[in-house]
């Protein structure tokens, strides 16, 4: 996925071409595209977890074809966890307004917080990297351990969106 902020920045559309024109407003809009580019990345993660997210489901019903009845559960644990990263990031106050919003925001905090933005693409990366696991494993000794890595990763994406959120009430204060 490209640079959600740059894709805002650069200008090519009307509204765009009109903020750069305005650089009396770059403070203000500056803060408007990083709510943009927050909330262009959380959807985009977002979906791709729930594209996995979906291909788990069909995991689940081969499992069950399977016989593999008594491994359904540990992949369902990892599937819930994906499903409230996911939620999470889609139900998330847009741009984070009280942060966004403040007269004087620091450039530090804001890439700071960035850099979280950037962690949760390489957690969707990880989480299909473990599904893709999970797939070659059906049917080997091997499927206890991804399913219990898909669990420890969607464990780890709710860890890193919460202490993105951290790091905003942080910087309200």
């Amino acid at each position: 996925m490209e640079d959600p902020l740059g894709k805002i920045t650069e200008g090519k559309d009307l509204v765009g071409k009109l903020k750069n024109a305005l650089a009396g407003f770059l403070g203000y809009f500056d803060r408007e595209n990083r709510r943009d580019a927050d909330k262009i990345l959380r959807e985009g993660v977002a979906l791709r977890i729930e594209k996995q997210w979906g291909r788990i489901s069909e995991i689940q019903r081969d499992m069950v074809n399977q016989g593999q009845l008594e491994l359904v559960d540990d992949l369902e644990a990892g599937a819930l966890k994906l499903r409230q990263f996911a939620d999470r990031l889609k139900t998330a106050s847009y741009g984070y307004a009280g942060f966004f919003d403040a007269v004087r925001v620091n450039e530090d905090e804001l890439e700071n917080l960035y850099s979280y933005d950037v962690a949760m693409l390489d957690v969707a990366d990880e989480v299909e990297q473990a599904v893709d696991n999970i797939e070659a494993s059906l049917n080997s000794d091997g499927l206890p351990a991804a399913l219990s890595h898909l669990k420890s990763i969607s464990q780890d994406a709710i860890d890193t969106f919460e202490q993105r959120k951290e790091v905003i009430l942080s910087t309200e204060a």
